[in-house]
């Protein structure tokens, strides 16, 4: 049985507000003219390769693969154009696909249609050092922008763990925070037409804000090709430490301390045990099995210095076990990279095995208590999870890896998604503070937002009328049943 942690007034029905999904009947395959067609146009850069498609239905998700009907390998925007106005034509669905990272089913093809391939839209196009800006393609990865622009003495910022690319990263809104760090948009609308949105100032009051429109939108409004992106200068030092505790508690307690001390942080980043455990194997590294934090502090060096000597002194407060600071670029690059891998170490726990990773986020006081319940609902079901996340915003993950071959697994791991989520929502969080709906959390997304789901859909059905743009994603129901 569930622990109770809220009264049962207010408890949120997690599925009574959702309708039914459109018939997987309803599919809308490519025909043979729209296939003739994209061909025409690309050439052999439009693939119905049985593999080719097999790879761009499935993402790091647990979700069924559904692969596209056809792959279209664009290279340009007006090539997107085109595309989408073959496909609209028909009535086909289009799929944008950028790195295939998605933990929510972002890139299935749920209804058939036509992948985009943004991979070969990969140029950086313009580097503006003196307005600490850049435009790239929709297909440029971090780590390839961040390793061009190593020269010019600026790094963009937003690190969601995987190597995804801008145009994903800004169709999921990464990181929950990817929209501060856009200032313009090229996209293609659901008619083909292109649009570009913002401008290179920090700031307008111009219109509507359609560039934060689309962020976030998952594909279901536009397919975005270029983006305006704001840089940042290279700290003149760093400082990184890693801090082991008793609990999980004192970890989480330690982090609000530095936050409502107002000190400055680069990144912080917890791991519970079992995440600390997992690294160490994967990653071939031996830091203290115990839950830990990993904070990084940027500045000048007399300001690194003094901020992590305070930082030390909260951690000792809150009964610190171990405290190890990287004292080199090459020791903080092991830290930073062992906890990217955070997901695939903890896949590798359970050879073959596919995973469910949640993506809550609470109001920081509420932090604490969230965890220390969640980690009460793993032992309470058996399930094996691990814990890690973005502490100073109040998001974190439970990566919960199993067996597709196993459903009475399944349903375990389901119904902990399903508890989690209710905690968070009771306490106004979010179902999602950075991966996405997606597939998996539609079901949330009424409970969460209510009566504004309704203008979601109006603007859903303004943009895109033949429900051709990612459908099936973000909500269900309406956006797609009133066609």
């Amino acid at each position: 049985m569930w622990r109770q942690v809220i009264s049962a007034a207010s408890r949120l029905p997690l599925h009574a507000s959702a309708a039914p999904i459109r018939s997987l009947s309803s599919r809308r395959t490519a025909s043979s003219e729209t296939i003739s067609a994209l061909k025409e146009l690309l050439g052999d850069r439009l693939s119905t390769s049985r593999s080719v498609l097999e790879q761009h239905g499935a993402d790091e998700s647990y979700h069924k693969v559904t692969p596209p009907d056809a792959v279209a390998f664009v290279q340009s925007t007006e090539e997107v154009s085109e595309v989408i106005k073959i496909c609209a034509a028909a009535d086909t669905p289009v799929i944008p696909f950028g790195a295939g990272s998605s933990l929510e089913g972002h890139i299935s093809a749920t209804y058939g249609g036509v992948s985009i391939d943004l991979t070969g839209m990969n140029k950086i196009l313009k580097v503006e050092p003196e307005n600490m800006s850049c435009r790239v393609q929709a297909g440029v990865t971090r780590e390839l922008l961040n390793t061009d622009l190593r020269a010019t003495g600026l790094f963009f910022p937003v690190d969601p763990g995987a190597n995804a690319s801008i145009g994903g990263m800004i169709s999921t809104n990464a990181y929950g925070n990817m929209k501060t760090n856009v200032m313009a948009l090229t996209a293609v609308m659901a008619d083909g037409s292109i649009i570009k949105t913002g401008s290179k100032t920090r700031k307008s009051s111009a219109g509507y804000d359609l560039t934060r429109l689309i962020i976030g939108s998952e594909g279901t409004l536009a397919v975005v090709t270029e983006a305006e992106l704001r840089l940042f200068g290279n700290p003149e030092a760093e400082k990184t430490m890693i801090c082991s505790f008793n609990t999980m508690k004192d970890a989480v307690d330690t982090c609000a301390a530095v936050t409502q001390m107002g000190i400055p942080v680069a990144r912080m980043e917890l791991m519970d045990e079992n995440a600390v455990e997992a690294i160490n194997k994967y990653s071939k590294l031996d830091n203290p099995v115990r839950p830990s934090l990993i904070i990084e502090h940027h500045g000048s060096p007399g300001e690194v210095e003094e901020q992590s000597a305070i930082v030390v002194e909260i951690a000792n407060d809150f009964e610190a076990k171990d405290i190890e600071l990287a004292t080199s670029a090459e020791e903080r690059k092991k830290l930073w990279s062992g906890r990217h891998t955070a997901w695939w170490a903890t896949l590798s726990q359970m050879p073959g095995s596919r995973g469910l990773v949640t993506d809550v986020a609470v109001p920081p006081s509420k932090l604490a208590g969230v965890i220390v319940e969640t980690q009460a609902d793993l032992k309470e079901t058996g399930l094996f999870g691990a814990i890690v996340g973005h502490v100073g915003d109040g998001n974190f993950h439970v990566m919960i890896p199993f067996y597709q071959d196993k459903p009475e697994l399944m349903t375990k791991v389901k119904s902990l998604s399903n508890r989690l989520v209710e905690r968070a929502l009771a306490y106004e969080g979010t179902c999602t503070g950075e991966h996405g709906i997606g597939l998996g959390k539609m079901k949330y997304l009424s409970v969460e937002h209510r009566d504004s789901v309704d203008v979601m859909h109006t603007i859903k059905k303004a943009l895109d009328p033949k429900d051709i743009m990612n459908p099936g994603k973000m909500f269900y129901g309406k956006a797609q049943d009133k066609r």
